[in-house]
């Protein structure tokens, strides 16, 4: 799946739209990839001389990935993060890294979906921990 064929799931648009491609997707497990170019926004003084991909950009890649686990359920819903719990930085991600996320529900209740999620480059762990994100009613979000 490519950054177009992303679009009609995600409701995320540029700049914010960290996911390049999909390589696996099915209802168990998604294999997602976001390629850091190194003009990005979240790069712009974090810092200077020597750029690192922010912490909180990185898991922002690992949940718009694993939204891609329920693409089904996001017909008129938003997703929104509900809880990052157990998140650990392993190794920095810098300019021309390619960022691999592999995520998977854990749990679900009702439209809040539990994911565990990791982000590698080149095989080594940058970024793991639990996600929860709830799926919200567009028509409610714009009251």
């Amino acid at each position: 799946m490519n950054r177009e064929q992303i679009k009609t799931i995600l409701p995320h648009r540029e700049p914010m739209l960290l996911v390049d491609a999909v390589e696996h997707v099915n209802e168990n497990l998604v294999h997602a990839e976001y390629h850091i170019r190194g003009d990005e926004f979240f790069l712009q003084g974090h810092y200077p001389g020597n750029p690192v991909v922010p912490g909180v950009i990185l898991c922002e890649i690992m949940a718009q990935s694993s939204c891609l686990l329920v693409a089904h359920e996001l017909v008129n819903r938003t997703p929104l993060y509900a809880g990052i719990d157990k998140v650990r930085f392993k190794h920095p991600v810098k300019p021309g890294d390619t960022v691999h996320v592999y995520a998977s529900v854990t749990n679900r209740r009702d439209l809040i979906f539990y994911v565990k999620a990791e982000a590698k480059v080149n095989g080594k762990t940058c970024v793991k921990g639990d996600l929860i994100f709830a799926l919200i009613d567009n028509d409610t979000i714009s009251q």
